[in-house]
């Protein structure tokens, strides 16, 4: 059987929960999980001052160990850096996999941004790391993972085989539209944190632009563009049907999409979250365009780009449900065919306002939520364990934290918040770090042991509720 990024981290979680599943649920002193400070990869003053903050402020001891653990794994653990030319260069692996893919490169050190300017090695990490996502995207923009030498060829048993256009440099060629979206939502991020418009040269904008023109080839206007991609595999979620060019669609300016942000394949190619965080993703683009880069025609580009899309997402990318209820499908494929689920990755329907795509209280998101926490959503599941959303990715009964933390970052709601918080704690099998998944009734059976965008989520939730919900934080689960 051919092996592929789920089977490869399903193998390595199924080794790491052995002896997870042998200490108790809450271990009577919470050691630190973190590693010796002379193996961490980097370390920031501000950082841990931070830490030191908001734990004050956790009143639940378990939870103060987790948050302990968590908000600093991407930097303890995932971040390489070095320089090229001169300048900042920052590589950052998913965990378990020695692979950066830029979605997950960029959720991993969103929780610090905040930070940046008071700490110019932080700073510098940031720009480190925008300028080789913008190198990334010039090898190859429909490619979702990369490697740390340029020049290398994939070492990822899965990808070896592939039917595409494999490139050196690139671990894994999946197309997916949150690839390119990502690292227009960290520019921005880091230019409001900090006004520091070093990131954005000549080849930052050609990487932007590179994005806009590969968004422009897939909305599929001209045929179905020069991506196309085959998988030998035992899961249809791993490959894409029609000869690798995926299911068909009928052109109406909504960009298409192979793979949903878990690396499944889309069943219809228009992907509704995905085109909604394109439309946020190419106005933050045009703000950093315009303010920070002084590229007026950048900025026009990928306005005009984001107000088609939206004007498309009005026209198609909603459905209604049995019972009437019009929400935003997941995916469409403009003839008038929709499918309602929602997935645990984001951007999901549930995690639309976290990421800023619509207004939390925008009556239409509101709707689509609801029923995505609901047995509308058939990746919905609920279990002794807790409840919670999934995907195909590890399969049915497996609930994703990361669908609570999204849950618990999209709500004022303290009830909400407290459940989502207490149903995280008791299910990490007493490792102290959270998961890919959790079986909805066995804790213990869980899917990978070092994901640092889940454990990062984490983090940044807690220190977000610091703020927005102390009292809720300091008391009792």
């Amino acid at each position: 059987m051919t092996i592929d990024r789920r089977t490869f981290v399903g193998a390595a979680a199924a080794l790491a929960a052995t002896p997870a599943a042998a200490r108790p649920a809450t271990p009577a002193a919470f050691a630190s999980k973190r590693p010796p400070l002379g193996e961490r990869r980097f370390t920031s003053r501000v950082v841990e001052q931070e830490m030191q903050r908001v734990s004050t402020k956790i009143g639940d001891s378990k939870l103060r160990w987790m948050f302990g653990n968590c908000y600093p794994n991407t930097l303890d653990t995932t971040v390489r850096l070095g320089t090229v030319d001169g300048r900042a260069d920052t590589f950052v692996i998913t965990g378990d996999i020695d692979a950066m893919w830029l979605r997950d490169s960029s959720a991993q050190v969103a929780p610090y941004v905040h930070l940046a300017k008071a700490d110019p090695r932080l700073a510098e990490l940031f720009r480190g790391l925008i300028a080789r996502q913008a190198r990334c995207i010039l090898i190859d923009p429909y490619a979702n993972a990369f490697l740390e030498d340029p020049k290398a060829k994939t070492q990822l048993e899965w990808s070896l085989k592939d039917v595409t256009e494999l490139k050196l440099g690139v671990a894994e060629r999946k197309w997916e539209i949150d690839s390119l979206c990502y690292p227009m939502r960290l520019a921005l991020q880091y230019w409001q944190a900090t006004g520091d418009a070093r990131p954005f040269d000549a080849t930052w904008a050609e990487g932007a632009r590179a994005s806009i023109r590969t968004f422009r080839e897939q909305q599929r206007k001209d045929g179905p563009g020069p991506y196309r991609f085959l998988r030998v595999s035992d899961r249809n979620t791993e490959t894409l049907p029609s000869r690798g060019y995926g299911n068909p669609i009928r052109p109406v300016g909504l960009i298409a999409s192979g793979f949903r942000p878990s690396d499944d394949a889309c069943q219809y190619p228009f992907l509704i979250p995905s085109n909604l965080f394109a439309v946020s993703a190419l106005r933050g683009l045009a703000t950093v365009a315009n303010e920070a880069k002084k590229d007026s025609a950048l900025a026009q580009e990928a306005t005009a780009l984001a107000d088609e899309v939206a004007a498309a997402l009005r026209d198609y990318g909603t459905t209604k449900l049995r019972d009437g209820r019009e929400v935003w499908a997941y995916e469409v494929d403009g003839y008038g065919n929709a499918y309602f689920m929602d997935d645990a990755n984001v951007p999901s329907l549930s995690g639309l306002a976290y990421l800023g795509c619509v207004a939390p209280d925008d009556a239409l998101w509101r709707r689509t939520e609801a029923a995505a926490w609901s047995d509308v959503n058939p990746y919905f599941f609920r279990g002794s364990a807790g409840e919670g959303i999934g995907g195909p990715h590890a399969g049915l009964r497996q609930i994703w934290p990361m669908s609570l933390i999204v849950r618990a970052l999209s709500t004022n709601d303290p009830a909400v918040i407290r459940t989502c918080l207490k149903t995280i704690r008791d299910t990490d099998a007493g490792t102290g770090f959270i998961h890919e998944s959790f079986d909805q009734d066995d804790p213990t059976t869980w899917t990978r042991h070092w994901f640092a965008w889940a454990n990062g989520l984490f983090g940044e939730l807690i220190v977000r509720l610091a703020t927005t919900q102390p009292a809720l934080l300091a008391g009792a689960l």
